[in-house]
């Protein structure tokens, strides 16, 4: 909702002194309306610990005497913090709702001006008319952009504003039904006085949902759509770990529209596979093609890829395509079958095999070294960095190293994740090596059918250890 984003443009066009007054009145009413949305957590999908918590802030705003009894105060602020796409403003326009609540939604930038004391005087206006509308939710999106740690260098202006955020949240009364909702992708900017309790006397993490919250996300965003028996929504939460809930929402609004592109009056699982890859690796290249020699080194990189992870048995193979999506000019399509958070040691050095498999495998049919593996190595050397400063799996010693230690030990640390991604190279080499039939015939079929999926790597393999 638009909100503040002129009330202060006197500031930029002076007017004489006896018009400034019906301008901030009539911009005070343009610039700071609320709405009163009609989302509850019936439409925030999973989630459930945290609609938990919000629900004590709900109950508080419709039945306040119970708790003044009690003596307990209502909390003045809720911090939502966590990845972007997760449904922060979502769930704070779902207590709004809950509450019947005005809702004030704005943006950390919409305070920021360069001249001094505006975005202060923004702060007060929002307020004031908050409580006046009370019960209502002041919903700060980005509050980093207002909110981040003072330090002598900081910005005047960006302090002021600050400094009026906090004494505004200080000062409710306690009968002034008003909350302060913010959310951010980075905890770790914002200062210290605006996090303490008082202010913001809850945080809340949301992070990226897990399997049963994608399979809830995903009934939310196809129950108005006409779905074919084929489509299997566990299916499709499972293939989608790590997805937060804007992904999601993407790829139920790109099947929808693949089924419209192909005039059919049902979405059907095969819709859902094109929109998976869509968002996953990109918009397919029609008129891309490449020539025989690219074509042969294509095919022998992602075959690569689909036998070390066939091999190693590290996130199940759901296809291979040497078809051009967006910068890639081939894709191996790795979907876990489960929510993994923990990995051992020589799971993180199976996936950097797997990474380095497509260069491994152009190095021993071709010999040479091209630039096909940028983004591979891109993903081993954060693996590796990992491994060495955040996991303690190096000669380094079980420590976490960062800031002014990883700048003097800088050179020791190169030297360890060389190390490993060296002797995972080497590895690498060796199974395709012992399984270079294998390697061969995946690429051959690869080269002329372009794409393969889990169950046909499966029958050229067995059909070949059969021979």
């Amino acid at each position: 909702m638009k909100m503040l984003n002129n009330f202060f443009k006197k500031f930029n066009n002076p007017v004489p002194v006896f018009a400034q007054t019906k301008i901030e009145k009539d911009t005070q009413n343009e610039d700071t309306n609320s709405t009163k949305p009609k989302t509850t957590f019936l439409d925030v999908a999973g989630l459930d610990e945290v609609k938990e918590e919000l629900f004590e802030i709900v109950d508080f705003m419709k039945f306040p005497d119970k708790y003044k009894k009690m003596g307990a105060k209502i909390p003045k602020g809720v911090l939502f913090y966590g990845p972007p796409g997760t449904g922060k403003t979502l769930l704070a326009s779902a207590v709004a709702g809950e509450t019947n609540s005005s809702f004030f939604n704005v943006t950390g930038s919409e305070f920021v001006e360069k001249y001094v004391g505006v975005g202060a005087k923004r702060v007060r206006t929002l307020f004031e008319k908050a409580r006046k509308e009370a019960p209502s939710i002041i919903f700060i999106d980005e509050i980093d952009a207002i909110g981040a740690k003072r330090h002598l260098e900081s910005n005047n202006e960006k302090d002021q504003t600050l400094n009026q955020l906090l004494v505004e949240m200080d000062g409710f009364n306690k009968d002034s039904n008003v909350i302060v909702v913010g959310a951010t992708n980075r905890l770790d900017l914002l200062d210290e006085a605006l996090l303490r309790p008082g202010r913001f006397d809850r945080h809340i993490h949301i992070g990226s949902p897990n399997f049963h919250t994608r399979f809830e996300i995903l009934k939310v965003h196809t129950n108005n759509k006409p779905l074919d028996a084929s489509v299997d929504l566990e299916l499709l939460a499972k293939k989608t770990h790590g997805f937060n809930g804007a992904h999601l929402s993407n790829i139920a609004n790109e099947a929808a529209i693949f089924a419209v592109r192909d005039n059919s009056p049902i979405i059907t699982a095969l819709h859902f596979d094109k929109a998976l890859e869509r968002v996953i690796a990109g918009l397919e290249s029609k008129n891309s093609t490449l020539i025989a020699k690219e074509k042969e080194i294509v095919s022998y990189h992602e075959a690569g890829h689909a036998i070390v992870s066939n091999i190693l048995g590290i996130c199940p193979i759901q296809k291979i395509s040497i078809v051009p999506r967006g910068e890639a000019l081939g894709y191996v399509l790795q979907l876990p079958d489960e929510d993994r958070y923990i990995y051992t040691k020589e799971e993180l050095m199976s996936k950097i095999k797997i990474l380095l498999a497509g260069k491994a495998s152009e190095e021993i049919i071709f010999n040479h070294q091209s630039t096909g593996a940028k983004d591979d190595l891109k993903k081993v050397t954060d693996i590796a960095n990992q491994m060495v400063c955040e996991y303690g799996m190096s000669k380094l010693g079980f420590m976490t190293i960062d800031g002014n230690i990883k700048t003097i030990l800088s050179e020791q640390v190169q030297k360890e994740a060389n190390s490993i991604v060296q002797d995972c190279y080497k590895e690498t080499l060796d199974l395709l090596n012992n399984n270079i039939n294998d390697l061969h015939i995946v690429s051959k079929y690869l080269h002329d059918k372009e794409t393969m999926t889990h169950e046909e790597l499966q029958s050229l393999i067995k059909k070949e250890i059969v021979n």
